[in-house]
């Protein structure tokens, strides 16, 4: 595996922490592996799976679009919390099952000033 490979991944795990306030523990929990896997995403020394990093990217376009709104806190907050408008349900567990046209839609609402 080459370190270009890898990089995204980082980028992605580097951006849930900073930007989405997700801790490390947050990150293994939503990709369904442990802590030290995560690390070891992040530091280069694996990849992974296919799934894995299609839905770590999607959390990673939402850490980012939610960005404009809110900070890392209320991100991580917005992510983990009961919504409404996705009748019911959280965005992170969503975005885990591949549903992250539906977490995007209410975000492109903030676009629109339908504030949440």
């Amino acid at each position: 595996m080459t370190r270009a490979q890898v990089q995204p991944v980082a980028r992605f795990i580097g951006r849930l922490q900073e930007t989405g306030g997700l801790k490390g523990t947050d990150i293994a929990n939503f990709a369904g592996v442990s802590k030290a896997t995560v690390s070891r995403w992040a530091s280069g020394r694996k990849s992974p799976h296919p799934r894995t990093q299609l839905i770590m990217s999607d959390l990673s376009y939402v850490v980012l679009r939610l960005s404009e709104y809110y900070g890392r806190e209320e991100i991580r907050a917005w992510l983990y919390a009961l919504h409404p408008q996705l009748d019911g349900e959280r965005a992170i567990d969503l975005l885990h099952s591949g549903r992250a046209e539906e977490v995007i839609a209410i975000i492109d609402r903030l676009d629109a000033d339908a504030y949440l």
